[in-house]
């Protein structure tokens, strides 16, 4: 992946034991208000009613802390990162506009071990995770390292995906995704299972992630031979039967938080074969 060809993201910050630093310059985003879902929950397995009481205050989480100092590599890969994240902004800032609308950027926060956020506080296990509560991703870039050493998932392009994603559950809290599927679960609805409505947000988020992919390419031109197979192959080991499988040795579908390895690819393609967010409506459909 050619991502050296993408803008750099002015809304990348570091994470550690310092006050807070942004790469790259440029003005700071406002923080929005809080919503009452927390993805965190979905991810760690828990009950989102447990995670319910995290978004009780007015106020959005802590400011994120700066690291000091930065080594040749963590260089490298905070520009890959503020790159990919760049792109993000650029096709879905022209998504919006072509929709009349005005799209708000999300910041990008870059930590090592846990981190505070409006979601409460969060270790490297939970895995990369957005929170609606301040609009932040949040991404230990050790993550990296898993996703090609447990996962075999290497290149450039699986790495863009699991960003990617993250931005699409953020644009899925700006249109009022997440607020419906809180009030879905109000009136009852399940959010766990195969069909359950965590598994049809997380489907939709790696469609839109492909959606992103396809527009991204089109401008760019900056996808390799094998590029898009690393893609498809995170999205294939980071389903709920494959982890369950290696965890536990059987698969619980009612248990089911992202979709199994099959649906992950099917909806990553979906949006990267149509280049069209209105392809990815998870929650219409009946057959996921």
């Amino acid at each position: 992946m050619l991502w050296q060809k993408g803008r750099r993201s002015d809304n990348v910050v570091s994470a550690s034991s310092g006050g807070a630093r942004r790469f790259g310059g440029g003005p700071r985003l406002g923080i929005g208000g809080i919503v009452v879902v927390v993805l965190i929950g979905w991810a760690l397995g828990k009950n989102p009613l447990e995670m319910l009481s995290l978004l009780t205050q007015n106020g959005a989480g802590p400011a994120p802390q700066a690291q000091t100092q930065q080594t040749p590599a963590s260089t490298q890969t905070n520009e890959f990162v503020r790159a990919v994240l760049g792109s993000t902004e650029d096709i879905w800032r022209q998504i919006y506009t072509s929709a009349g609308g005005r799209y708000q950027e999300p910041r990008l926060v870059l930590f090592q071990g846990s981190v505070s956020s409006a979601c409460g506080m969060a270790s490297s296990a939970v895995g990369p995770f957005y929170c609606p509560g301040d609009q932040q991703v949040y991404l230990d870039t050790s993550f990296f390292n898993e996703l090609e050493t447990r996962f075999k998932a290497s290149g450039d392009f699986a790495r863009a995906y699991v960003i990617a994603h993250e931005v699409g559950h953020h644009v899925q809290h700006l249109m009022g995704v997440m607020r419906k599927s809180e009030e879905l679960r109000r009136r009852g609805a399940s959010m766990e299972g195969a069909d359950g409505l965590s598994v049809r947000q997380e489907l939709q988020a790696d469609c839109f992630a492909g959606v992103w992919a396809n527009l991204a390419q089109r401008q760019l031109q900056w996808l390799e031979h094998g590029d898009i197979e690393s893609a498809l192959a995170a999205a294939t080991a980071i389903g709920d039967d494959r982890l369950q499988k290696q965890a536990r040795g059987y698969v619980v579908p009612d248990s089911f938080t992202h979709g199994s390895s099959a649906q992950r690819v099917r909806w990553f393609r979906t949006g990267l074969e149509r280049g069209d967010i209105n392809a990815c409506d998870t929650f219409a459909t009946q057959q996921l």
